[in-house]
């Protein structure tokens, strides 16, 4: 995105958007992340790399990682999945991350 330093916000696709909140989040090294659909806007590869990184974070750094996702792939990699239906907990297990 170096290109795009000099655009405001609302010249920056949804794409792209996304990846500058996902660098300032990792940036801070915080110590709970909490995303909603954290790859919705990004083509496969660049979710792939953004996936990545995040359980960079998570080993490396110890960072929690609260996700909201339709994604089997994403969420397959967590140590816990919580899944809701209707407002409401329906199952919650703990899973060997892939």
């Amino acid at each position: 995105l170096g290109d795009r330093t000099h655009h405001y916000p609302a010249q920056l696709s949804g794409g792209e958007q996304q990846r500058v909140g996902l660098a300032r989040a990792f940036a801070n090294r915080p110590k709970i992340l909490m995303a909603d659909e954290p790859t919705g806007n990004l083509d496969a590869d660049t979710g792939g790399h953004v996936i990545d990184l995040m359980v960079k974070l998570n080993r490396e750094e110890g960072t929690t990682l609260v996700l909201v996702t339709h994604d089997v792939e994403l969420a397959s990699k967590a140590h816990r999945i919580v899944r809701l239906s209707g407002g409401r907990v329906v199952s919650d297990e703990q899973v060997a991350p892939r």
